[in-house]
């Protein structure tokens, strides 16, 4: 604000002196002529962001097993049996003959006779089976039969979790502006005509 009272004033100044020195035709005491700076800048250093961050699920998927079950394949059951009976060969002696009386030529002493002859009573062995144990039926349990099956099992189940995945960010350089620079008027001594 300063400033530009000041250069409005030197304004006036000049544009008083010039008519008094056009008019009076008096001496510049005074000098003054425009200037203006360029403005200024400067390289600064900041991060940008390049992808937000997100967060995902990431799902683990069930991890599975075999394993060997037993398992009944028959169940148990009765059923019966026939016994066959024990027979064995036993040997007992039977009269095959009475004996008694009966006649025969023999030749006794050179002489041929007819005799009488007594005989005695004619054994023999006779073999016979005999049941030492009749037949019988018997009751039979047949236990149950297993076996073993493989099943597919849950080792481990399935999981899930979130991943926060963070903002990723990249350094940037950028021009910025440091000053605007400015515009006045400055004093300027011309040999001859302008002293200060």
């Amino acid at each position: 604000m300063l400033k530009k009272q000041l250069s409005l004033a030197v304004s006036a100044l000049i544009v008083l002196g010039t008519a008094s020195e056009t008019v009076a035709g008096g001496r510049a005491i005074e000098c003054y002529e425009p200037y203006r700076t360029q403005p200024v800048y400067d390289t600064v250093y900041g991060e940008v962001q390049v992808s937000p961050g997100y967060s995902r699920v990431v799902r683990t998927p069930a991890i599975y097993g075999t394993r060997q079950r037993e398992v009944m394949i028959r169940p148990a059951r009765v059923t019966y049996e026939v016994v066959p009976a024990v027979v064995e060969t036993r040997y007992r002696t039977v009269q095959v003959s009475d004996g008694g009386y009966g006649w025969e030529w023999r030749v006794i002493n050179g002489r041929r006779v007819l005799c009488k002859v007594q005989y005695k009573p004619r054994y023999e062995q006779v073999a016979e089976r005999v049941v030492v144990q009749p037949e019988a039926r018997r009751r039979v349990v047949i236990p149950a039969e297993y076996g073993y099956q493989t099943e597919q099992v849950v080792v481990q189940e399935e999981t899930q979790r979130v991943l926060e995945v963070p903002p990723t960010y990249q350094r940037v350089a950028r021009r910025v502006m440091v000053s605007e620079g400015e515009a006045g008027w400055r004093r300027v001594h011309i040999r001859n005509h302008c002293q200060y």
